[in-house]
């Protein structure tokens, strides 16, 4: 009989609310050395979570690669945090050892800082555009002010209310060309800065419970409409997540925590 090989996968909540079964799962795999697009896009509709890492060592680094159960991604920040998580809990990497990801957005570092986890990552712009035909009826909404961050649409509305109100209609907004639709507002709980939420059914995500990625527009969106350096951020889907921002030149730092939920063996 052949013997099966053993992929060890963890699962990891990151971006949580200090608990585990909030934030954002992400699968993460350790391999060896790269494996097929193919192999690891079916691995990821088999995990079915918002994200499935795969990770490998790479030069003095590592190489990632991020896939969604119907695609692969260009960046996620919950899956970044989740690997580097496991790679020091794994005793892959000491605790103060910074993380270098070679990924297809270039290089992205990872370090720890006291209890939280610290990914640095590239800002991104946004424009304000006319809204696409039929974005806004299929959130739901009569009038908002929308902006191009490629991969998505921003669209800023009036209040959290509003926000937490929306029941947006996937099967149209799946139409939409763009990854997915980040819909924010100003937060109206102390302590918090903004809040957001995250559609990508044309990514297989229908809402992203916590989109890391998504800050590097988010931030120096609000950053310069709150006139502060240091935010803090909330995605309101229905596990939730928490998230501290700075920025420095043309990069944004995003930070969270992550806690292990699942280890196991991938057979292969």
């Amino acid at each position: 009989m052949k013997r099966k090989s053993h992929i060890p996968v963890f699962q990891v909540d990151a971006f949580t609310t200090d608990s585990r079964f909030s934030g954002n799962p992400a699968a993460i795999c350790l391999l060896e050395k790269a494996c097929d697009a193919i192999w690891m896009q079916a691995v990821a509709a088999e995990m079915n979570l918002s994200e499935t890492a795969f990770v490998w060592p790479y030069e003095d680094g590592f190489e990632l690669r991020w896939f969604t159960p119907a695609i692969e991604v260009d960046l996620c920040g919950h899956a970044t945090l989740a690997t580097a998580h496991i790679l020091w809990e794994q005793d892959i990497l000491n605790a103060t050892d910074i993380v270098r990801f070679k990924t297809r957005s270039g290089w992205l570092q990872v370090k720890q800082s006291a209890s939280w986890i610290e990914l640095d990552f590239p800002a991104q712009t946004t424009v304000q555009v006319d809204a696409p035909a039929g974005l806004l009826s299929a959130l739901g909404i009569e009038q908002a002010t929308v902006y191009a961050c490629s991969p998505d649409y921003l669209v800023s509305v009036a209040s959290a209310s509003q926000l937490r109100a929306l029941s947006p209609d996937f099967s149209r907004l799946k139409e939409i060309d763009m990854r997915g639709v980040v819909v924010t507002a100003v937060a109206d709980e102390p302590g918090i800065d903004f809040v957001l939420r995250f559609f990508g059914p044309a990514a297989g995500i229908n809402e992203d419970p916590v989109t890391g990625s998504a800050h590097c527009a988010l931030y120096p969106f609000w950053q310069k409409r709150l006139h502060k350096s240091d935010l803090i951020a909330q995605q309101i889907s229905a596990r939730g997540g928490l998230l501290k921002l700075r920025g420095q030149g043309e990069r944004v730092f995003i930070s969270g925590k992550a806690v292990t939920v699942m280890s196991g063996e991938l057979y292969v």
